[in-house]
């Protein structure tokens, strides 16, 4: 069973996988970018400008951006040609080196995406559903370890939401995490920024042991409500959270478990219908605020899980 970090050591920690400066297509400069998120309590930030010829393979430097109490991962939305529709893929690479190379002349998306993986990166498949992203595309992105299932600016055009696609994959055998962010460019037209982000357990808030446990699911994602606890026990998937007003307990079948009331913030879920497979977790608040859990497995991990 995998992605179940709340017993673990250390602390919750709030981040955002996902952003932009003015290094590509962000309205602000890194530092202003940085200094919004750390004032609205953000504890660490990945500045992901788009690595692409047109803005020079940016990989933004933020280390000097790093404080007591708030820390930076340095990262890059990587591109290459082409994907099944014909679009360029995205890729979110998160714990790249600063002389991480530009794609080679031919260099597919997957191949890509096992370069930065190679150096150290956590991957992320970057919001599926706006670049239409196939199931074909995503089995083989073999490097990723986790599916951007919402992403707060692609919400705009309906498009922020992409549980589906992961469902599909988790009940093809691939073990994925998921994880939520802004895609914050901080420019005029875009949606208020600050709106789903991870939490990430760890230790401490040194990039390290953050990598590790972005790495290793030990993480939730959520647009608002908090989760203080989800463990299995006795064929129970047992939550505790913040006042909801629903909870579901969804999976590799059809259908839900749910518990719905007013200011829910604790209950027992069966995981009968999902022997054999997986479930999932997800918090509703009163103002349709989301929580999502990390896949639970209810199968023994795979003799080799790396990736797809």
């Amino acid at each position: 069973m995998t992605g179940l970090p709340f017993d673990r050591p250390g602390r919750f920690w709030r981040g955002n996988l996902h952003t932009h400066s003015n290094r590509s297509d962000g309205a602000l400069s890194p530092e202003e970018t940085v200094s919004h998120y750390r004032d609205a309590g953000y504890d660490f930030l990945a500045i992901t400008d788009h690595f692409r010829a047109e803005y020079a393979f940016p990989l933004t430097d933020t280390r000097s951006l790093r404080a007591p109490g708030f820390s930076t991962l340095l990262g890059a939305e990587l591109h290459a040609l082409r994907t099944e529709t014909g679009s360029s893929w995205h890729i979110v690479a998160v714990g790249l080196p600063l002389d991480f190379r530009p794609p080679e002349p031919g260099e597919s998306g997957p191949q890509l995406a096992r370069r930065a993986r190679a150096e150290g990166a956590f991957i992320g498949m970057a919001h599926p559903s706006a670049s239409l992203l196939t199931a074909a595309d995503a089995a083989s992105l073999d490097a990723a370890h986790a599916v951007e299932i919402y992403n707060a600016l692609a919400d705009r055009e309906d498009r922020g939401d992409s549980w589906h696609l992961t469902d599909v994959l988790l009940n093809r055998g691939h073990r994925l995490t998921a994880y939520a962010a802004d895609d914050a460019h901080l420019q005029p037209q875009d949606p208020p920024p600050c709106a789903a982000w991870v939490q990430v357990r760890a230790e401490s808030l040194e990039p390290g042991p953050l990598l590790s446990a972005l790495k290793a699911g030990h993480f939730y994602s959520t647009t608002g409500p908090e989760l203080h606890d989800v463990r299995l026990d006795d064929g129970l998937v047992k939550v505790r959270c913040s006042p909801a007003r629903k909870v579901l307990l969804t999976g590799g079948v059809p259908g839900a478990q749910v518990v719905q009331g007013t200011a829910l913030t604790e209950c027992s879920l069966s995981v009968e219908m999902f022997q054999g497979g997986y479930c999932r977790v997800t918090v509703e608040d009163a103002a349709g605020g989301r929580a999502w859990s990390n896949p639970i497995h209810l199968t023994r991990e795979p003799a080799s899980s790396a990736g797809l």
